[in-house]
């Protein structure tokens, strides 16, 4: 029996029917642009990393002023002597609080034993989320007051103070450098080299912008609740004879009762309460928002060296040169910033305006600090070395006046100039904690040292503060000469930095240790860097940068990225990125 024709088109345009559905369905979509969709995935990519660095500047401001706030707020309670008699009388929480202060203040001289193994063993994203996490302790252990509380919790926080700072450095560089990674995705537009300074430098800028307000986000607690239990300066300064570089020790002829009235307990936890949830808020934002600074296989390429190696390598680093004469100006910004809570606030602001007063001068430093961190974008246009001169020289300007001025005790007629000293002085420190973190990640490009240099620099900063916590019993005028000296040596030590610099003196670079075991598992497949870019470990490189290349100068300044020096004891002078693995 014949078939129709008719049928035989049906039947075979039935049959052609499911073929050409899975040709829709596996085939090229004709509407698909892969290099528009490229751009897509990377632009995605650029916002994360925005992304990433806002989240951890608005988390390290948070925990920052939350712990100031609560600190400030605690010292002044248990400064007044009828607030520990009436609520604490069988505990003595004068000597408390002399012991949380040390235990806060002594505890990171000692981080660069922990801190690098810290980071390395966590990874820098869990690493920063730690800290923050002891940060948030010591804030939970202000509901129970005790010595077994207190101190333990400040202890703590001592040790997260330098991990978290070095987390935070090593974070902020590496999403500058995985931006211009980003952004650079081309193979034929592939790393300008050192175009990913400018990154760096808004980076930092972003960073100091939101850490800043901190200081001003501490002083809450005083103006919507302490400040309404303080006697006025005619009170509490009735005994004070003498005031700024005429004073010795902490202010002096202090009265020991400062509060009119004592606060109930009921609205104590009501502030502690709130600074615990934005501490709270601060381990979510790190937590959540903040993506990882390495991929897992980088992590675990990071971890291979052997733990003593990654013990041994932050001593080893010292033997670099920039490293040691940028030292000194790390070392002075640790010491400004303990002043600038302590020496100029008591002995300077309270004594003329009163303790009511405290909170407006570190508002104003605050606010100041903040804004005058987008100055630190002015390395874009000028030779890097302009900022840090500029805020050098504005703060040396301010020592000397502090030096041989001594305001009247309560003498209101005094404020206008003591809030433009903060505001100024809110300006150099700014500009020199922005500046002296740019020079550290663009010293310090490859990914294994950045890590161990933020440790190094942060850990010097902590033993500066402790040097100036132990000198707080002397005249007011030798901790100024001490902070004048320290501020020349700093400034000395970077002009010799870039004159050795601009000369292209070799320096010592430790050599990448070799894993101590032959590697296994899926990170070692290919014998390449894991870094997930390819290429990137080349720009990353401190030692890739040939010293009279054109390219390495930046509107007519040379960046210092020049060769080791070559002995067998260090990094070899042409080193491949394959190398990081090899030794």
């Amino acid at each position: 029996m014949e078939k129709v024709p008719g049928c035989q088109e049906e039947e075979a345009q039935r049959a052609a029917e499911p073929e050409a559905q899975l040709d829709d369905f596996v085939g090229a979509n004709p509407e698909y642009n892969e290099e528009e969709e490229e751009q897509k995935y990377f632009r995605r990519k650029r916002l994360g990393v925005v992304k990433n660095v806002v989240a951890s500047s608005l988390a390290v401001t948070f925990i920052y002023g939350v712990c100031m706030g609560l600190l400030e707020m605690q010292l002044i309670l248990h400064y007044d002597e009828t607030y520990r008699e009436v609520k604490y009388s069988t505990i003595q929480l004068g000597d408390i609080d002399h012991k949380v202060l040390l235990g806060i203040i002594l505890t990171p001289t000692t981080a660069l034993l922990y801190a690098p193994l810290l980071i390395r063993f966590f990874g820098t994203k869990w690493a920063l989320f730690l800290s923050v996490g002891l940060f948030a302790l010591f804030v939970s252990s202000n509901y129970w007051e005790r010595y077994y509380t207190l101190v333990p919790s400040a202890v703590a926080l001592g040790v997260a103070t330098v991990p978290l700072w070095a987390a935070v450095g090593n974070y902020i560089t590496r999403m500058a450098q995985k931006y211009h990674e980003y952004l650079h995705y081309q193979e034929e537009e592939r790393r300008p080299r050192g175009g990913w300074d400018s990154y760096l430098i808004i980076f930092n800028s972003v960073f100091y912008c939101c850490f800043h307000l901190s200081f001003a986000c501490a002083q809450l607690p005083m103006f919507f609740f302490l400040n309404n239990y303080l006697y006025n300066l005619n009170h509490t300064l009735h005994g004070v004879k003498h005031c700024g570089t005429l004073s010795h020790g902490t202010l002096p002829g202090f009265n020991k009762t400062v509060l009119q009235s004592l606060p109930r307990s009921a609205n104590l936890l009501l502030v502690e309460s709130i600074l615990m949830g934005t501490a709270f808020l601060a381990m979510l934002l790190v937590l959540v928002l903040c993506g990882s600074a390495y991929s897992p296989t980088e992590e675990l390429d990071l971890r291979s060296w052997g733990w003593g190696n990654i013990f041994q390598m932050p001593f080893k680093h010292l033997r670099d040169f920039r490293l040691r004469l940028l030292l000194p100006l790390c070392s002075y910004t640790g010491l400004e910033g303990l002043f600038v809570c302590t020496g100029f606030t008591l002995n300077y602001g309270v004594c003329a305006l009163g303790l009511e007063k405290l909170g407006y001068l570190l508002l104003a430093y605050g606010l100041s600090a903040s804004a005058c961190s987008c100055l630190a974008l002015s390395s874009l246009r000028f030779q890097r070395e302009v900022p840090v001169l500029a805020g050098a020289a504005l703060h040396a300007v301010l020592l000397l006046t502090l030096f041989f001025w001594a305001p009247q005790p309560r003498d209101l007629l005094q404020a206008p100039l003591l809030y433009s000293i903060a505001t100024l002085w809110g300006a150099g420190s700014a500009l020199n904690r922005t500046s002296s973190s740019i020079l550290l990640g663009r010293f310090y490009r490859r990914k294994e040292r950045q890590d161990l240099i933020f440790t190094i620099s942060h850990w010097c900063q902590t033993l500066a503060t402790f040097t100036l916590y132990l000198c707080s019993g002397l005249p007011m005028k030798a901790k100024l000469s001490i902070m004048l000296l320290t501020l020349g040596a700093g400034v000395g030590s970077y002009l010799w930095l870039e004159q050795k610099l601009a000369r292209h003196l070799g320096y010592r670079l430790p050599r990448i240790p070799r894993p101590p075991h032959p590697p296994r598992g899926y990170c070692c497949l290919e014998e390449e860097n894991s870094d997930e870019t390819g290429d990137s470990s080349k720009e990353d490189s401190d030692t890739e940068h040939p010293p009279a290349a054109a390219g390495d100068h930046q509107d007519g300044h040379w960046d210092g990225h020049d060769q080791p020096l070559p002995d067998g004891h260090l990094e070899p002078p042409c080193e491949d990125h394959r190398g990081d693995h090899q030794g």
